[in-house]
């Protein structure tokens, strides 16, 4: 490493949650720094934000029109964009960036419509740029564990994958000022279609495709709005037909009661299955026809080489959500850097590809849980190469 990479951000402000996530993740390892920003909706929030946390005054922008104007002039311009504005700015803010060939990290869903998410795979493409977009839950060590041993076979022909998010945290009618973060969520102007589909189904479907590497081919969705007045979904069930004959439950909520942030997943093949909490994520549960359960454990040394590079602990030193989401922005950094020394490079993280898979999903899933049909066709490959 020659230099730490240089990071904006577009959205996050000094009071935005995920922004702050963001800023820890990508500082972690010391390889980022966050140099520059437009951090709000409106020049005045925006400054003071930046000036809260720290940015110089030449490089705190009103807007980021501006930023990505005034960075394109500078010879230590940012190296990368990330992208953490509620999600109908996704589009227009990475398009633009990437456009000008500045590399993107983008919070999920991506975009908000699979015509936007289709134009900037074209963008990406013929920019050259490094895209991640901030699926964090594939970050964790047992989650790469669990894509290893999957993906090897340990488990045999995968038969049925169940996918569960439990949350509780929207499960009364919330006042949009006091509670900015529900407020947006809930409005489909600025969240999309999706309600807790879009916010945290979209996080299930790819912790399953990522563990598993299954292509979905066919939905039966129920989506509710358990709230009076809410006008987009807070609860999802959805069963899943994967192409080869597997068979799938995806089931998540954000009005259960006492539930924080419960994501699990389970694996059931031939031989064997896999069980894992994200409130529990140093665990890796591991069942077989003929033995007993074997708990598997982060940071021992029996795990994978990719869960090995994932871990920056030993066991026992628990390691969870931001040492998760800072494994996105270091593969995210691995690339750039590749990029800039003309080195081909795997990404190892969630590309602009899986952001529109992602977003295919939500809109299919919308569409069987209003229509007649018992099933719904989701094929992506099918999707993305009539497009």
């Amino acid at each position: 490493m020659t230099r730490r990479l240089r990071m904006g951000m577009v959205g996050g402000g000094k009071d935005a949650f995920i922004g702050a996530v963001h800023r820890h993740a990508a500082a972690l390892d010391g390889q980022i720094d966050f140099v520059a920003g437009a951090l709000s909706s409106t020049p005045e929030k925006a400054r003071a934000s930046g000036l809260a946390l720290g940015l110089a005054d030449d490089r705190n922008y009103g807007s980021w029109e501006e930023m990505l104007e005034r960075e394109l002039g500078r010879e230590d311009r940012i190296d990368f964009v990330s992208v953490v504005t509620p999600n109908h700015m996704h589009y227009p803010v990475a398009k633009a960036f990437a456009q000008a060939g500045i590399n993107v990290v983008s919070d999920k869903p991506m975009v908000v419509s699979s015509e936007q998410a289709q134009d900037l795979i074209r963008v990406v493409e013929a920019s050259g740029v490094v895209f991640a977009v901030t699926y964090n839950y594939t970050g964790y060590p047992m989650v790469r564990q669990a894509r290893q041993m999957v993906r090897s076979g340990q488990l045999g022909e995968i038969r049925k994958v169940i996918v569960e998010y439990h949350q509780g945290w929207l499960a009364q009618e919330q006042d949009e000022e006091a509670n900015k973060q529900a407020g947006w969520r809930t409005d489909p102007a600025r969240s999309g279609m999706g309600g807790a589909i879009g916010d945290i189904g979209s996080h299930a479907e790819n912790l399953v495709s990522t563990v598993t590497g299954l292509e979905l081919e066919a939905i039966c969705a129920d989506l509710t709005a358990f709230v009076p007045g809410r006008r987009l979904d807070d609860d999802a069930n959805v069963l899943l037909r994967f192409r080869g004959g597997a068979k799938g439950l995806l089931t998540v909520s954000q009005v259960e009661i006492g539930r924080e942030n419960d994501l699990r997943l389970s694996v059931f093949g031939t031989k064997g299955s896999l069980h894992w909490r994200q409130e529990e994520p140093n665990h890796l549960l591991y069942d077989t026809l003929d033995g007993p359960r074997q708990v598997l454990t982060r940071g021992s040394p029996y795990i994978s080489d990719a869960a090995k590079r994932a871990t920056r602990l030993p066991p026992g030193h628990p390691e969870a959500f931001l040492e998760a989401f800072a494994n996105i922005y270091l593969g995210a950094a691995a690339h750039i850097r590749a990029r800039m020394e003309g080195r081909e490079h795997v990404p190892d993280y969630p590309t602009v590809e899986d952001g529109a898979r992602g977003v295919h999903f939500i809109e299919k899933t919308v569409e069987s849980a209003h229509g007649e049909a018992k099933w719904t066709d989701t094929a992506w490959r099918a999707a993305r190469a009539s497009r």
